[in-house]
C-alpha cells in the first residue's frame, strides 16, 4: 500500500511462540530514500488483527513509540501484561517506529535528521521533524487505521519518545496539540540549540493571559477535555550525578562535566512550568526518577506513560 509515496512491506509473519500478537512491516519513501521499521502489537486477547467490534486506544502506543529499536518490546509488555491487574484497563495497540538494521547494526543517522527541530538557519544534520511529522500523522496513522486493524475503532492516540525523541514529542506538542491526545517526554534533550525550545513554548504556546478561566479549573469542562495532557519525566542523576563504585574520582568527575551542562532537571521542570502556564492542556505532570540516570528512564517512563495514558 501507497500513502503519500509511502510504500509498506510486511515481513514474513513470525510464529505466534517467539512473538505473539506482533507484526512487523518496513516503511519506505523512494522519493527521498528513507526506510523506517514498523512494529505493531495488539492484545493478548484478540485472536489476530482483525477482530471486529473492538475500541482500542493508540501509544505511537498507546500509539506512537520512538526509538522503537530500544523500546518496542517495552511498550508493548506494559499493556500487555498488566491486563491481569488492571481489570478495567481498555484494550490498547502498539506502533513503534525504529530503524532498518544494517550489517548487524541499527542505522540510526536518519534519527538525528528526524527528531531535530526546525531551525531559521541551515543546521548539520538537517532536521527532519516536518516530515517526519507528516508521515506519522499523513501516512502511518492512515495505514494503520486502515490497512492493519481496518476493524478497530481507535479513541485516543499518545505519543511517545525519548532524550532527542522527547524533544521531539514537545516540538510536535506546540506545532498542533491536537494531533494527540497525550504528548509523553522522557528525558528530553532541551539542551538542544541552546535550549531554544522552551521559548518556543511559550511563543506558540501562548502564558496564558488569554485563557478562559475555565481552563485553569480543576473541574474537567468539555473545553478542558478536549485539550492533549502531557507527561514529562527525568532521572535525579542525570543533571546530579553520583559516583559510581568502580569509577576513580578522575572517571566521575569526566562524566559529571560531561553530564551537567544538559542540565535535565532544569530544563525539564522549565518545560513543565511552562507548559503548565500556558493554560492550553487539560493536564501536565512531571515526574523525578530516583537513582535513575539517562539510559534507565526510558523504559520507566514507558510504564509510567502507561497509566497516565490509561487514567484519561
Amino acid at each position: 500500500m501507497s500513502l503519500t509515496n509511502w510504500s509498506f512491506t510486511p515481513f514474513p509473519p513470525l510464529p505466534a511462540t517467539i512473538l505473539p500478537n506482533a507484526a512487523f512491516w518496513n516503511a519506505t519513501n523512494p522519493v527521498n530514500n528513507i526506510t523506517y521499521q514498523i512494529q505493531v502489537s495488539w492484545p493478548f486477547e484478540w485472536s489476530s488483527r482483525n477482530v471486529a467490534n473492538k475500541t482500542a486506544l493508540s501509544i505511537l502506543d498507546e500509539r506512537y513509540v520512538l526509538d522503537g529499536n530500544a523500546l518496542a518490546g517495552t511498550a508493548s509488555e506494559a499493556f500487555k501484561r498488566r491486563k491481569p491487574v488492571s481489570f478495567s484497563q481498555p484494550d490498547a495497540v502498539v506502533i513503534s517506529v525504529g530503524y532498518p538494521l544494517t550489517d548487524s547494526v541499527y542505522d540510526l543517522s536518519q534519527r538525528a535528521t528526524d527528531f531535530r527541530p526546525p531551525l531559521s538557519t541551515p543546521q548539520t544534520p538537517p532536521s527532519g521533524a516536518d516530515p517526519f511529522l507528516a508521515f506519522l500523522t499523513s501516512s502511518l496513522r492512515p495505514f494503520v487505521k486502515s490497512t492493519v486493524f481496518p476493524n478497530i475503532n481507535f479513541t485516543r492516540d499518545a505519543l511517545y519518545g525519548h532524550s532527542f525523541g522527547g524533544l521531539f514529542v514537545l516540538w510536535s506538542l506546540i506545532q498542533n496539540p491536537n494531533n494527540f491526545d497525550t504528548y509523553l517526554s522522557a528525558s528530553p534533550a532541551l539542551d538542544w540549540n541552546n535550549a531554544s525550545l522552551l521559548n518556543d513554548i511559550t511563543t506558540r504556546l501562548g502564558n496564558g493571559i488569554d485563557i478562559p478561566g475555565e481552563l485553569y479549573s480543576s473541574n474537567l469542562t468539555s473545553s478542558k477535555l478536549s485539550k492533549p495532557a502531557v507527561m514529562i519525566t527525568y532521572g535525579e542523576i542525570e543533571q546530579f550525578p553520583q559516583r559510581k563504585r568502580t569509577e576513580t574520582e578522575a572517571e566521575f568527575q569526566f562524566r559529571k562535566n560531561f553530564i551537567q551542562p544538559f542540565k535535565m532537571t532544569r530544563y525539564a521542570r522549565e518545560a513543565f512550568d511552562r507548559i503548565e502556564g500556558s493554560g492550553r492542556v487539560r493536564d501536565v505532570a512531571v515526574k523525578e526518577y530516583k537513582g535513575q540516570d539517562h539510559s534507565s528512564v526510558g523504559a520507566s517512563a514507558v510504564n509510567d506513560g502507561v497509566d497516565y495514558f490509561i487514567d484519561w
